[in-house]
């Protein structure tokens, strides 16, 4: 019974770490937006750049550009 409680006051504290997180970005100005994506686009490239092999990181990464450039599905005959 104590391991149901625990879960649940976990769960409501996440919802109010959700609720506050949601608050603060629906004050934010366009600008310090697009500032908050940037900069979490330049660590989360940092991040790839410092622990991912490179052998993965050719792998991966360059599978990202054939996909973009990809046509499937079109010209295709399935009628559904």
């Amino acid at each position: 019974m104590l391991q149901n409680r625990r879960s649940n006051s976990g769960s409501l504290l996440l919802a109010g770490l959700a609720a506050f997180a949601y608050y603060k970005y629906s004050k934010m100005s366009p600008a310090e937006r697009s500032n908050l994506f940037e900069t979490l686009k330049a660590k989360g490239k940092k991040l790839v750049d410092d622990f991912v092999p490179a052998e993965i990181k050719e792998k991966f990464m360059n599978q990202g550009n054939a996909a973009a450039n990809s046509h499937f599905g079109e010209g295709s005959d399935y009628t559904g």
